[in-house]
């Protein structure tokens, strides 16, 4: 297909994108997230995202017809959008424009890593990794660089033009900056491995703060970086934070610049899956008290992903700056609800295996959901419903769409 015929396509797609964006339900949905994530909330909100999409096309919409690498990306991004808006909304927005992501030149920490992975679907990016210890001594530990950041301004530019060219007289073209994430553990993770990792915490603690050490050395120089030379992400694009809305009405701060946005301009996340099997004590020497001055510098935090918080928020709710904590599907709703209260929104993450079970179960999932509503009513905390993380739905659609449904009965109830 020629270039011409593709962006003819393109255009057509975000026409019907740019006729959904003008709804007025859009600014509704806005509202009802700055609501929540000011603490003030009407309901509780639903998301889905991180979606087993090879699973999804049931219609063949999906499928991209681009040839263009770079415009198949913007079908892509384009199609998954209409056929979500479509199917399993939950409270999504779409935004009339396209956001393009700058050219940042990185040259990250200087450690790549050596694994083992293993595929169950190759049709699927979700898979399988055993990580081989490569940081084991302190010769090691130098390998470990800082990164030098930068800004290619003729391929922004050049990525620009396209997206102009593509997309002017129908959406917004915005160049998009870095939105970054605070997770030095994912990091050392894949330099270790879990299991290495872990067990280096107890037979060699004083390395392993060296190893955290370094690495939020060299994180603390990226960002600075970043937000000196104006590449963070403008602070009026930031829609998303963790797959959960991100609007406020407290950012950005006063003062703002969108040709050079601050951290205290922006949202971070922040999380430590691998410290699931570590106690309070341990989470807080060896992770909250390294990540702190970061999240002390922005403007709101999000913290958590998949380890199980509940037992732990005498600490996690000390985080600078925190306004969400996520409750994933190994915690106890009640006790986590009692411990956030009204200070703080529980994002919860009900459990995506339920889509994956040889039968649908949907009062199993409804079960779920009014359980984690109910205990967060009973202690007055600001929920949102964030599915994610979605591996498989057996290459039947139509759970999804339904689950969607159930969590929007639930929150509207």
């Amino acid at each position: 297909m020629s270039y011409q015929k593709e962006k003819a396509m393109l255009r057509e797609l975000a026409k019907e994108a740019a006729g959904i964006a003008a709804l007025p339900l859009q600014e509704d949905r806005r509202a009802l997230w700055r609501g929540l994530n000011g603490l003030r909330p009407q309901r509780p909100m639903v998301m889905i995202d991180q979606v087993c999409w090879n699973e999804m096309d049931c219609d063949g919409f999906l499928r991209a017809r681009c040839e263009n690498p770079e415009l198949r990306s913007y079908e892509e991004e384009l199609r998954r959008k209409l056929f979500q808006w479509k199917h399993f909304p939950g409270d999504m927005v779409i935004e009339p424009y396209i956001k393009v992501p700058k050219a940042i030149r990185n040259s990250g920490y200087g450690l790549g890593s050596q694994e083992q992975t293993l595929a169950g679907d190759p049709l699927n990016d979700v898979i399988s990794h055993k990580y081989i210890d490569i940081l084991q001594n302190d010769g090691d530990l130098e390998k470990i660089t800082v990164p030098s950041v930068s800004l290619d301004a003729a391929e922004t530019a050049r990525r620009m033009d396209v997206a102009h060219d593509l997309f002017d007289g129908i959406l917004g073209v915005h160049a998009a900056g870095a939105e970054l994430f605070v997770k030095p553990w994912d990091a050392i993770s894949t330099y270790k491995g879990v299991e290495s990792a872990l067990y280096a915490l107890v037979d060699d603690p004083d390395f392993m703060h060296r190893v955290v050490a370094k690495m939020m050395l060299s994180f603390t120089s990226m960002l600075d970086q970043l937000e000196a030379q104006g590449l963070l992400c403008d602070a009026r694009l930031q829609t998303l934070i963790h797959c959960t809305g991100a609007y406020t009405s407290e950012l950005p701060a006063p003062g703002y610049d969108p040709e050079k946005p601050r951290c205290k301009d922006l949202w971070i996340p922040g999380l430590a899956q691998m410290f699931s099997a570590v106690s309070a004590a341990m989470h807080q020497e060896f992770e909250l008290d390294y990540v702190k001055p970061i999240f002390e510098r922005f403007g709101l935090v999000y913290y958590g992903c998949c380890e199980p918080l509940d037992r732990k928020l005498d600490i996690v709710t000390q985080v600078p700056n925190l306004r969400k904590v996520s409750m994933s599907p190994w915690t106890q709703a009640e006790r986590g609800a009692e411990g956030l209260g009204g200070r703080f929104v529980f994002s919860s993450k009900p459990n995506p295996a339920y889509l994956a079970h040889g039968a649908f179960d949907e009062e199993l999932i409804r079960k779920e959901l009014t359980g984690i509503k109910a205990a967060c009513d009973r202690h007055g905390c600001p929920l949102e419903l964030i599915l994610k993380d979605i591996s498989t739905v057996r290459y039947e659609p139509k759970r999804l769409f339904r689950w969607a449904e159930i969590a929007m009965e639930v929150a509207m109830s």
